[in-house]
């Protein structure tokens, strides 16, 4: 159901890539209760037209599949760049395209919005960090990422990503933001995609063992995705001066072992926790500072995770009664 605040601003047309993702569709479903015409273009790799399905008949949405790797020619007021797999069984199952689909669909979308005059943000990650040596991670900090390794398809071409964005600014003044996102959860995750969340949550209404990678103590932190979609608009509200990055992200920092726990405990599960050794690259520790999110935006996460996580389960209990939450072997986030 949509919801949020409608802008007193003009109408505008905004064009989300990505747009039946996880994050995607939730951020296409509050443009427009905001009162935006929205262009949503995905796909389909593990984007999900169900994700829009509720959308779909609106005056002020459309939905077109296409691939950013390819040019697109429409009108944009602004310009949401969320295209490109996110979880590593996705973006590993073919890195060369997740390569692709970040280097060449950010200038596909750069160059739209420099014949369009648009505003454009780019959605950036954590994983520029890497495995970090400093804690938390300020947007200053330039990481520490393996440009060779099984997860360097997605890291490196994020970077380079950011990278053509502030060229595009340097070199032709455009209008550019770019934010850093942390571990998001929610309704509308992807079942199959072997992060945490989605795969705690799924194995333990299954009543499967719960996997672990490692010892368990290795944190991340999790923002609720109506959160990240409020910083996201605030992001594309700044003036020009704000280009970013700027980190968005729940700075409450859990172990997997907590995190584990948590679930079992909300869901009132009997799954057993079991240790697998830890893939390659994977990263000790992720929090982000948030300080300049705070600063610049006014923003800041209010969905604490127990409050999250009741609402994530709820709507994956949902989907296994569909028979549609068969989890695969997690992988490491």
């Amino acid at each position: 159901m949509m919801s949020g605040t409608r802008y007193t601003g003009p109408r505008k047309r905004v064009l989300v890539t990505g747009g039946a993702g996880f994050i995607g569709s939730h951020l296409c479903e509050r443009l427009l209760s905001a009162g935006h015409k929205v262009l949503c273009v995905d796909n389909f790799f593990t984007g999900d037209a169900g994700n829009v399905s509720e959308l779909i008949g609106h005056p002020d949405f459309e939905l077109v599949r296409h691939d950013v790797t390819a040019p697109l020619h429409v009108e944009a007021d602004e310009i949401y760049n969320l295209a490109c797999p996110a979880s590593p069984v996705h973006y590993q199952a073919d890195p060369v395209h997740t390569t692709k689909t970040s280097v060449l669909g950010a200038l596909n979308m750069l160059g739209l919005a420099k014949r369009t005059g648009a505003r454009i943000l780019q959605a950036s990650t954590s994983e520029v960090y890497g495995d970090p040596a400093v804690h938390p991670q300020p947007e200053g900090y330039w990481g520490n990422v393996n440009p060779v390794g099984p997860r360097s398809c997605y890291d490196e071409g994020k970077r380079c990503a950011e990278t053509l964005f502030f060229d595009y600014r340097r070199q032709h003044d455009l209008p550019i933001k770019v934010v850093r996102i942390f571990n998001t959860y929610g309704p509308r995750m992807h079942p199959q995609d072997g992060r945490v969340v989605s795969n705690f949550i799924v194995q333990a209404l299954s009543g499967e063992d719960i996997t672990i990678y490692g010892d368990g103590r290795q944190t991340r932190s999790f923002c609720y995705v109506d959160d990240l979609v409020s910083g996201l608009i605030a992001m594309m509200a700044t003036g020009a001066e704000c280009t970013g990055p700027v980190n968005l992200g729940n700075p409450g920092e859990f172990t997997m072992l907590e995190l584990a726990r948590k679930v079992v405990a909300l869901v009132g599960s009997r799954s057993r926790i079991v240790h697998r050794p830890l893939p390659q690259d994977d990263p000790r520790q992720r929090r982000p500072d948030i300080s300049q999110a705070s600063e610049q935006l006014g923003w800041t996460p209010r969905v604490q995770l127990d409050e999250g996580l009741e609402r994530t389960i709820t709507y994956f209990d949902a989907l296994l009664s569909d028979g549609r939450g068969t989890p695969v072997a997690a992988a490491a986030e």
